[in-house]
C-alpha cells in the first residue's frame, strides 16, 4: 500500500534532518563551544557578573531596550517547548543519557552565546529611525565582507523562525490540550480537532496584539512574563521530584552511565547507542538554548550598553538559566518518574510524569507550556522580522508579522513529527554560517574581552 503524501513528507524531512545533524555539524557545533571556552579562558567564570549586570534597571549607552529587556526577550525565545517536550523527545529518541549531553551542551554553549552576542553588539548599526539592528548577518557582512553568507543566514533565519519559534510551539500546546481532553475527559477525535482550532485562534490573536507593537512592547511583556513562567514551572518540577525523591540517585546514575554506553529508550524499542544519545542530546540542547544558532544575538544588539562585553556577559546567562538549570531539572524529573521505560513518548511522557501529582502537577505543566510557548512565539517573531528586514528592507516587516500570526494558527493543526523535523533542519542550516563567523573572528572576541577586563578589573 502506497504511503500517504503526509507520511512521505515526514519521511523525507526526517531523512534530511538526520543528514544535516550528522557528525560534521555536531563536531562543528561542539567544537566551537569547546574552542571558545578555552580561547576565552573559561569565560563561564563571568556568569555571576553577567547576572548582576542583567538585573540593573538604569539606562546605559545607546540602544532600544535595557540589559534586562534584552535578556528577558532572549529567554522568552529560548525557554519554550525545548525545555519540556524537547527534553522528553531527547529521552525518547536518545535514552536518558541524552539529558547529560543536553546539559553539557549548555555548560560549554555559554562561551558560544557570549561570543556571538559580543560580535553582534560590536558590529550593529543604527538605522535612520534611531533604532539598532544587529545579528550574525551584520557580522558576516561588516566584519568578514561575506555578504553572500549574511544573506544565507538571514534567509535561513527568516524561514527557521517559523519552525523553532512558531509552529513547533503552537503544535506542542495544541497536542497537550488534545491529549488532556482525550485522556481526562474522554473527548472524541472531533472534539480534539476542534480544540486545536480554538487553541490556534486564541494564540494567534494574542500574538498579533503584542508583536504589532514592535520590540519595545515585546520586551515589556517578556520582562514580567519570563520570571513568572520560570518560577511556576520549576516549582512544578520540584514538587514531582519531591514525590520521587527516593529515585533521584538511581536516575542520576542511569543518566551518566547511558550517556557513554547507550540505553534502551523504551522497553519495547531496540536499545539506542551512545552516538544517538549524543546526537539527540546535542540537537535538543541547541533547540533549547540556541547557543551557536545566531538567533539571540539579534536581540542582544538592541540592548542599551556601553561596551559589547557587558551585553555579552548578560546574554551568556540565558544559556545557563535555560539549559544548565531548567533543562537539567526537567530531565531529572522525567527520568525519576520511570515512565520512559514503559513506552511513554514525547508529550505523553511529560504528562505522565506531572500527572503523578494529582491536579497540581497537570495544572502547573499546562501553565508552564502556555507561558513558555507564548513567550517563545513573541521572541522569535522579532528574530524573524529582523532577518526579513535585512533581506527585503523595512517594507517587509508588517507583512512578515501578519504571516507570523497566520503560521501560529496553522502550527496548531500540523503533525508534530513533521514540525519537529522541519525545525531541526532549519536550525542546522542557520547555525553553519554563524559558527563560521565565530571561529573566524574568535581573535576579535578574545581581544575585546581582554581589553574590557583589563580596564574593569573589579567588574564595575
Amino acid at each position: 500500500m502506497q504511503p500517504s503524501l503526509g507520511l512521505q513528507i515526514e519521511e523525507l524531512l526526517n531523512t534530511l534532518s538526520g543528514w544535516i545533524w550528522g557528525p560534521p555539524l555536531l563536531v562543528l557545533l561542539c567544537g566551537t563551544h569547546l574552542f571558545l571556552t578555552f580561547r576565552l579562558g573559561f569565560i563561564q567564570r563571568l556568569l555571576p557578573r553577567g547576572i548582576r549586570i542583567s538585573l540593573a534597571t538604569k539606562r546605559e549607552g545607546e540602544g532600544d531596550i535595557s540589559h534586562y529587556g534584552a535578556l528577558s526577550t532572549a529567554l522568552a525565545a529560548t525557554v519554550g517547548t525545548g525545555n519540556i517536550i524537547g527534553v522528553a523527545t531527547a529521552i525518547t529518541l536518545g535514552g536518558p543519557g541524552a539529558v547529560f549531553w543536553m546539559w553539557l551542551t549548555g555548560v560549554f554553549g555559554i562561551a558560544t552565546k557570549y561570543g556571538e552576542a559580543l560580535l553582534s553588539v560590536k558590529y550593529r548599526i543604527q538605522k535612520p529611525d534611531g533604532t539598532m539592528a544587529g545579528g550574525p548577518m551584520y557580522v558576516l557582512e561588516r566584519a568578514m565582507n561575506a555578504k553572500w553568507l549574511a544573506v544565507l543566514f538571514a534567509a535561513f533565519t527568516a524561514v527557521a523562525a517559523f519552525g523553532i519559534g512558531n509552529m513547533v510551539q503552537a503544535n506542542s500546546i495544541s497536542a497537550n490540550i488534545g491529549h488532556l481532553l482525550e485522556d481526562s475527559f474522554g473527548a472524541g477525535k472531533t472534539a480534539v480537532a476542534a480544540s486545536g482550532v480554538i487553541c490556534g485562534l486564541v494564540l494567534a490573536t494574542l500574538t498579533g496584539v503584542v508583536i504589532l507593537g514592535g520590540i519595545r512592547k515585546i520586551a515589556l511583556v517578556c520582562a514580567w512574563l519570563v520570571p513568572f513562567m520560570a518560577v511556576a514551572y520549576l516549582v512544578g518540577c520540584l514538587i514531582v521530584l519531591g514525590r520521587n525523591a527516593a529515585h533521584i540517585p538511581e536516575a542520576i546514575a542511569v543518566i551518566l552511565s547511558s550517556a557513554f554506553s547507550g540505553h534502551a529508550a523504551v522497553g519495547a524499542f531496540v536499545g539506542v547507542t551512545m552516538k544517538e544519545a549524543i546526537r539527540f542530546g546535542v540537537a535538543r540542547g541547541l533547540f533549547s538554548n540556541e547557543s551557536g544558532l545566531g538567533s539571540a544575538p539579534i536581540v542582544a544588539a538592541a540592548a542599551q550598553t556601553t561596551h559589547p562585553v557587558r551585553q555579552a556577559m548578560v546574554a551568556s546567562t540565558a544559556t545557563f538559566w535555560d539549559t544548565v538549570v531548567i533543562c537539567a531539572v526537567t530531565g531529572l524529573t522525567l527520568v525519576t518518574s520511570g515512565y520512559w521505560k514503559e513506552g511513554y513518548q514525547s508529550t505523553k511522557l511529560t504528562q505522565a510524569a506531572f500527572g503523578d501529582v494529582p491536579y497540581i502537577g497537570p495544572a502547573l505543566l499546562t501553565v508552564g507550556l502556555l507561558t513558555f510557548i507564548f513567550s517563545t512565539i513573541l521572541g522569535w517573531a522579532y528574530y524573524g522580522e529582523r532577518a526579513a528586514e535585512y533581506l527585503f528592507g523595512p517594507r517587509a516587516i508588517r507583512p512578515y508579522r501578519w504571516l507570523w500570526v497566520l503560521a501560529v494558527f496553522c502550527g496548531s493543526v500540523f503533525s508534530l513529527d513533521a514540525v519537529w523535523a522541519f525545525a531541526d533542519i532549519a536550525n542546522g542550516l542557520m547555525a553553519i554560517p554563524n559558527l563560521i563567523s565565530l571561529i573566524a573572528l574568535s581573535g576579535v572576541i578574545a581581544a575585546e574581552t581582554r581589553e574590557y577586563l583589563r580596564s574593569h578589573p573589579r567588574g564595575e
